[in-house]
């Protein structure tokens, strides 16, 4: 919930409850906001990117930024596809000092993707009771749609400072918008902020620098690029040093692993090709991030915070238990505490039936919890889900990407790249 950006044609809806205690190992293991309209909006935008995605098949083009024209194809492509589309990979380093903590308390949230007042398939969004699903992904569209009545709401809960060691793998994702420096130069209005979890590197096992977040906390979408002087604050105000109106002059006091700047960062090329414009790109808005201290210790940040959730791709979803993590900084928060929310079993919300169903939780948190980590529990361990994209602060639900094998191609992309 934080850095989507605002638009005309989205539409998004449908979540649901119940819970999950978190056990982190400490061993090793929110966007451009979206004013949608309504379902008839967002029906047209999907019949008007399959028009545009059959054009480009009969014509032999790729549309967007050099997608297949048949969507599953990403799900084959090799480290040479990814290769050949991650042209901008590398994110310019962030000047030493920059984010003072003037700039950091003045980051403001750029609101999530707002699903409309009905579901895509019409269905009344105060519809309480979401429907169990069944487990796995089908190869054909859904006849429902992918939707399923909205969840329960569910309020959010502060972590007691200070926190938990097991809860430094969270943190806040401060960011400029594309050229923010050059529009608005010296000012404090050009920053905002996100929230994203401290994830695994397979390649790099036990010394991650990998930051899972939301697609929308670090691209801009269709025909924009990557946000600008990216970095990574876990465990940020663990103490609470920054609580109350207090300002701290020591960079420790409110992040005490210091701040991690994106030397890398990839997010789904789906969001990239139609993100922030398109109902349906909300349902691979993804992104990840390879980051470094500010101050070397030689160590991984993984190492640094004492660990690192894996991320389980292909999850079953009558498996799935949630808890989602984030620091909401749109009223009635304000972006200083670490929350979560138990949302317990994952209903459905789709506005492409033909992409897989987003997960929905039941979920008070507002803007500024975007790119937040899912978790639940495999094997008796946590593993990071889905992040936090869509948002209804009215009814108190988000949504969140499902992690099929587009992501796990992304994710093993940047991980050998590393």
């Amino acid at each position: 919930m934080s850095s989507i950006r605002r638009t005309q044609h989205t539409a998004r809806a449908a979540l649901a409850a119940s819970t999950l205690t978190l056990t982190l190992l400490a061993t090793s293991a929110c966007g451009p906001d979206n004013s949608s309209s309504d379902a008839a909006a967002s029906t047209a935008a999907t019949a008007a990117a399959t028009s545009a995605a059959a054009t480009a098949a009969a014509s032999g083009k790729a549309p967007g930024l050099g997608l297949p024209a048949n969507l599953d194809d990403l799900k084959k492509w090799k480290t040479a596809d990814w290769e050949k589309w991650a042209k901008d990979y590398a994110a310019p380093a962030v000047a030493k000092g920059y984010w003072t903590v003037e700039k950091l308390l003045a980051a403001k949230p750029v609101d999530q993707l707002k699903p409309p007042a009905t579901t895509p398939t019409g269905q009344p969004t105060q519809a309480p009771q979401p429907t169990a699903q069944p487990t796995g992904a089908s190869t054909q569209p859904p006849a429902d749609g992918g939707n399923d009545a909205p969840p329960q709401s569910v309020e959010a809960q502060a972590d007691a400072h200070p926190y938990a060691k097991n809860l430094a793998v969270f943190g806040k994702i401060f960011f400029d918008k594309p050229g923010a420096a050059t529009l608005d130069p010296g000012k404090l209005g050009q920053h905002y902020v996100c929230s994203g979890t401290v994830v695994a590197d397979p390649a790099h096992p036990g010394k991650s620098n990998l930051v899972w977040t939301a697609g929308h906390c670090a691209h801009q979408g269709k025909g924009s690029t990557f946000n600008e002087n990216i970095v990574f604050i876990p465990d940020f105000n663990a103490g609470g040093a920054v609580s109350g109106g207090k300002r701290p002059t020591d960079v420790s006091q409110y992040a005490p692993y210091g701040e991690w700047g994106a030397v890398n960062h990839v997010t789904s090329p789906v969001w990239e090709a139609e993100g922030g414009e398109v109902g349906p790109a909300a349902q691979y808005d993804f992104a990840i991030l390879r980051v470094k201290p500010e101050n070397d210790t030689g160590k991984s940040l993984e190492e640094t915070v004492g660990g690192a959730v894996p991320v389980w791709f292909n999850a079953p979803r009558d498996q799935l238990n949630i808890t989602n993590y984030g620091y909401p900084a749109a009223p009635p928060f304000d972006g200083l505490e670490l929350n979560h929310c138990p949302g317990g079993k994952p209903s459905r919300m789709s506005f492409d039936p033909s992409r897989p169903p987003m997960l929905a939780i039941g979920c008070s948190m507002t803007g500024g919890s975007s790119g937040g980590g899912w978790l639940s529990t495999k094997d008796g361990k946590p593993a990071l889900v889905s992040n936090v994209s869509v948002g209804n602060d009215a009814l108190k639900y988000q949504a969140g990407p499902y992690l099929d094998d587009v992501a796990a191609g992304l994710f093993d992309f940047i991980s050998k790249k590393g």
